[in-house]
């Protein structure tokens, strides 16, 4: 069973992401600052990181930088899960380094398969 962090500090899209993610065999795990997720992901060794860019304590590019050199953590996809503007958030998730992008609001049809895609990927 592959394990999913999602660091994101909003409830409602903490909760819509589980709802959606829920059907699917994955375990899922959740911080709500950048703080408890580097701790989290180095206790965990998750699959897949999905990353709030906008987090309360340490910003998102930050928090991908530090798990990115961690030599446990350096290869798990990390994606950008953003409000920001879909044209450019791809190119700055990329510039922040992570592995991926999916804006804000999610498309819950297509949440599955994209979560997945970065799974194989991995």
């Amino acid at each position: 069973m592959k394990t999913i962090l999602q660091i994101e500090d909003n409830l409602a899209n903490k909760l819509l992401i589980e709802r959606v993610l829920e059907p699917h065999p994955y375990r899922l795990l959740h911080a709500a600052d950048g703080e408890t997720g580097v701790a989290l992901a180095l206790d965990e060794k998750p699959d897949l990181i999905l990353i709030d860019m906008g987090l309360p304590d340490i910003d998102g590019q930050t928090v991908v930088t530090l798990l990115k050199q961690i030599p446990d953590l350096e290869n798990v996809p990390i994606v950008a899960v953003t409000a920001w503007p879909a044209d450019t958030a791809e190119k700055m998730a990329r510039q922040y380094g992570c592995d991926g992008c999916i804006t804000k609001p999610i498309d819950i049809r297509l949440f599955p398969a994209q979560i997945a895609a970065f799974l194989e990927n991995d």
